[in-house]
């Protein structure tokens, strides 16, 4: 096992025990929120530390009986050893993903964008198939969603579907969902039953607040139309459609779905998070080499994983992973098969990464 950096398990320690002593001891109701926050992020690491160091002790303990010349005590020692070295061995493990850098996002929300691609019609059914998909899988995390935008296609789903997921860690369990979902099946039109593939590409934005990007009034101009299409039920026929033009990056972001007011709100909101990760993605762009460990590149054009309908199969291809359990990930029950492996695949370029730098 790779060892752990003591000074830092033991300076997490000290801290946790200062901001417990802070809280319990009459801050301001400001500084009250941030140490909260401090004090919930900090909980579970210092958790394990405690529970390493006491099975270390306990090791030695049992290790010093193994040595006492009692032969009873010493089977009973014998025993307990090799329970704590497995513990031990455990705890050393989830510290070591404790300790790995966090993304800033994680905790977030998300904006959820769906467009159907290649393919037409089927296109945009499958982009329907898969906003239900994450719909579903939202609800079974207790997080909301909220429609935000939406186009429906001519023969049913949608050719376009942005929504905000609100949630604990939305974006930390979402983030690796950017990409090109390519769907293999018999589409309901095709008569000889010849398998179609088409495409559904699905972007995953963290939602930021003001504090996390600054947009000048300067940088946008704001124009008014007429809702267009068929609408939906989500889409009123006002004119009240808002397109909002940021005139530095060249991003245009629409919203036709409330008042004016309301679709000019939604609006700020996903053109602030499509900034906020173009500065991801500049800034992660000159990590590169870094960046060759993890689990894809969060790029909207990379094929990512492939639903195939006739042999009842996912496949993701970032990770070679198949599970023959289709109609369970398309309700969203085991999605989170996927996305555990994705997560675990990651962490261990992460660990990769830490230990090459070393």
């Amino acid at each position: 096992m790779a060892s752990l950096p003591q000074d830092k398990l033991d300076a997490l320690e000290t801290r946790f025990q200062y901001v417990e002593a802070a809280l319990s001891g009459g801050a301001g109701p400001d500084e009250f929120v941030k140490l909260s926050k401090e004090h919930a992020e900090l909980a579970p690491i210092v958790g394990e530390i405690i529970a390493y160091k006491k099975a270390l002790k306990d090791l030695a303990e049992a290790e010093a009986l193994l040595k006492s010349g009692d032969k009873d005590m010493a089977e009973m020692a014998e025993a307990e050893i090799a329970e704590l070295e497995t513990r031990i061995e455990q705890l050393h493990g989830a510290i070591r993903i404790l300790l790995l850098p966090k993304d800033e996002a994680d905790e977030k929300s998300i904006i959820l964008e769906i467009r159907g691609g290649t393919g037409g019609d089927e296109a945009a059914l499958f982009a329907g198939d898969l906003f239900r998909m994450y719909e579903r899988y939202a609800v079974g995390h207790g997080w909301k969603v909220t429609v935000m935008e939406e186009s429906p296609g001519e023969a049913g789903g949608f050719k376009e579907i942005i929504a905000n997921v609100s949630g604990k860690g939305v974006y930390a369990r979402m983030k690796f969902e950017s990409g090109v979902h390519r769907v293999q099946r018999v589409p309901a039109t095709e008569g000889s039953g010849r398998i179609h593939t088409s495409a559904a590409t699905v972007a995953v934005l963290p939602e930021v607040e003001d504090i996390d990007i600054e947009i000048r009034n300067e940088d946008i101009r704001i124009d008014t139309m007429r809702a267009s299409g068929a609408g939906g039920q989500h889409v009123n026929t006002t004119d009240s459609a808002v397109r909002i033009t940021h005139i530095p990056s060249g991003l245009v972001v629409t919203s036709a779905m409330k008042s004016q007011h309301q679709n000019r709100a939604q609006a700020m909101i996903v053109l602030r998070s499509r900034l906020y990760e173009m500065q991801r993605e500049e800034r992660d762009s000159a990590r590169s080499a870094e960046r060759k460990g993890q689990v894809g590149s969060g790029d909207r054009s990379e094929r990512i994983r492939t639903y195939n309908f006739p042999q009842g199969r996912v496949t993701d291809h970032r990770i070679n992973l198949t599970l023959y359990k289709l109609d369970k990930v398309m309700t969203g029950e085991a999605l989170d098969e996927l996305i555990e492996a994705l997560i675990t695949e990651h962490q261990a370029g992460q660990l990769a990464d830490l230990e090459n730098a070393n």
